[in-house]
């Protein structure tokens, strides 16, 4: 077992963007793990409905 691991993990969630509302789209996280517990989120980013990788910054959670 490792001491420190970085892992992946893709999981649909709802955002909320001005242009297109609320809509469901998968989210890969990038988080390091220590003994498989996570510590810390690296990086978060979608893919579009087009096909290309936006970071997770541009839309937020819809309420």
């Amino acid at each position: 077992m490792k001491l420190i691991d970085v892992k992946r993990r893709t999981r649909l969630e709802k955002r909320y963007t001005k242009k297109m509302g609320n809509f469901t789209t998968r989210v890969t996280y990038i988080r390091k793990h220590i003994l498989g517990f996570p510590i810390k989120t690296l990086h978060k980013y979608r893919e579009t409905y087009y096909g290309k990788v936006k970071d997770c910054e541009d839309c937020i959670l819809a309420k």
